[in-house]
């Protein structure tokens, strides 16, 4: 079943007097990116973390978002750094000094100023994994589920898009014998009002509709059609990731319909040739959705 790239997923899991939660956003993307965003103490989780992620998805642009809620009766202190402290009054009765400036430097000056306090937490982030694992696979599967029923959606679309194309390349086939027949016969009467009379020179007239004919030759361009369509059909059904090999398939069907478009000039096979165009863009904006 088709995946699309864009879902949302959340889990949450409680290790002794902590809960974590995480949230999973993600994106269509050309490869597979998963960002990490971790509180800076459990920055050695980061690599594991993707890794799981990883197992889930295999293309798209991946934000990952973990926190941390505390619980009550947390025996964590606060410890101070005393020399900095000192450092940072020194600096500012120096510069203070030098700018001939009067006032005191007060408590309050010197505690916004960054460093000073810690938390002493002894707990190892390493003890804590198993419950960040649970809810992040909790999240990862929440986040499956939603491509998921998103790909089913885009699968019914693209699917009913490829038998519109299909449809068009049909038209296309029929039309491109006639479309010689009416080159010829307009030839024709554009012989008789120059001349006042009938074609005089038969054998000149069926070499020009035969040089017409072969440059206005589409048959090639209609069996690749046929055959790009029937892999793009045949793609919906398959498993895995398959959106970059369709992405790849709408581009070689737009260099066949364009040199179809090149080639003829029969209004009604150009007037396909631009429902056809319109259709298949609006594939390509959905394909750009797919893993």
């Amino acid at each position: 079943m088709l995946q699309s790239m864009t879902g949302y997923g959340r889990g949450e899991a409680h290790y002794r007097d902590r809960r974590f939660t995480v949230e999973i956003k993600a994106v269509n993307h050309r490869y597979r990116e998963v960002i990490v965003r971790l509180p800076r103490y459990m920055a050695s989780l980061d690599d594991r973390t993707r890794k799981c992620v990883q197992e889930y998805v295999q293309r798209g642009r991946v934000e990952v978002h973990c926190s941390v809620e505390e619980g009550e009766g947390r025996a964590d202190t606060v410890k101070v750094d005393k020399a900095l402290a000192v450092a940072y009054y020194k600096a500012m009765d120096e510069i203070r000094k030098y700018l001939g400036l009067s006032g005191d430097i007060r408590l309050e000056h010197i505690i916004s100023q960054p460093g000073l306090f810690a938390v002493d937490d002894t707990s190892d982030p390493e003890e804590w994994w198993p419950a960040i694992e649970e809810a992040l696979r909790q999240a990862c599967r929440g986040l499956l589920a939603m491509r998921e029923t998103e790909g089913a959606a885009l699968q019914a679309d693209v699917a009913a898009r490829v038998f519109s194309l299909e449809s068009l390349v049909k038209d296309i086939a029929v039309r491109a014998p006639e479309a010689v027949r009416v080159y010829q016969a307009r030839l024709n009467r554009r012989i008789e009002e120059l001349t006042g009379g009938p074609v005089v020179d038969a054998a000149r007239l069926a070499q020009e509709v035969a040089f017409f004919a072969e440059r206005a030759d589409v048959s090639e361009e209609l069996v690749r059609l046929h055959s790009h369509l029937a892999q793009v059909r045949n793609l919906l059904g398959a498993e895995g990731p398959v959106g970059r090999k369709m992405d790849f398939l709408i581009q070689e069907i737009y260099r066949e319909v364009n040199t179809i478009g090149s080639k003829t000039q029969d209004e009604l096979i150009v007037g396909r040739v631009v429902d056809f165009k319109s259709e298949l863009e609006k594939m390509r904006e959905q394909i750009q959705n797919i893993e």
